[in-house]
């Protein structure tokens, strides 16, 4: 694994064949693992992770600030989070020591045109969650060559297949958590001492922008409260190009 991960191959230069490379040397590697091999394959300057600080984000931060605090974390402010997600950044932040959290926001000019009223949310929230987080996530990954992210198959639907690495683009895309089963994700929190998000005793399962985010309505689901009666389970940044 880690010779691969190293060594230059034929296909260090193209990204679908670099990612198939990656994937099937990671394939079964645990989380450190996968971030360590992040590494050596492109540089901390050249990698970043983007979180949400939701109410599972914590695993994924604590096992990056065991392997290297700091790596870049790319953190979406949309503009419609709650009180609670900032606060537990905040939180997040000095009790992992992370050195290098960057808030990115929509652009201003964008909003001012797509949703002077702020009710994109409602209208359309395919282009809501596009300029205040495709378009935005687009311009922080500019200068990386791969990012970390914290899906999981347990989650179902369309992340039930996702391999370890992924090519995005011009970008590898390391997902260090596909393979972990919730149990997991439970253990890394009670050995890290990590605090849940504020949200998360009342029922918020998973937590995004105030307005598209419910309580859940299953613990077999815990995307289930998200854009409720839309017909929409992803955001976008997970199913367009960032590149």
């Amino acid at each position: 694994m880690s010779e691969l991960a190293q060594s230059p191959s034929p296909s260090a230069n193209q990204p679908d064949a670099r990612a198939r490379d990656l994937d099937a040397a990671l394939r079964t590697a645990s989380p450190p693992e996968i971030i360590a091999a992040a590494l050596r394959e492109v540089g901390r300057d050249r990698l970043a992770l983007v979180s949400s600080f939701g109410t599972e984000s914590a695993a994924l931060l604590k096992v990056m600030a065991d392997v290297d605090p700091a790596i870049p974390v790319i953190f979406l402010d949309t503009g419609w989070l709650f009180a609670e997600t900032l606060a537990y950044r905040d939180t997040l932040i000095d009790q992992l020591g992370l050195t290098d959290v960057r808030s990115v926001k929509p652009l201003a000019a964008d909003l001012d045109r797509d949703d002077p009223a702020h009710e994109l949310w409602f209208s359309d929230p395919d282009k809501c969650c596009f300029i205040r987080k495709v378009e935005p996530l687009k311009r922080a990954l500019a200068p990386f060559d791969a990012w970390l992210n914290g899906r999981k198959r347990f989650q179902g639907g369309v992340r039930a297949e996702i391999p370890v690495v992924e090519a995005d683009g011009v970008r590898l895309k390391f997902n260090p958590f596909a393979n972990v089963s919730r149990d997991d994700i439970n253990a890394i929190y009670a050995l890290g001492k990590l605090p849940p998000h504020p949200l998360l005793a009342s029922g918020f399962l998973s937590v995004g922008c105030m307005p598209c985010t419910s309580r859940a309505e299953s613990e077999q689901d815990t995307r289930s409260g998200r854009w409720q009666g839309r017909g929409k389970t992803e955001c976008g940044i997970h199913t367009m190009k960032t590149s």
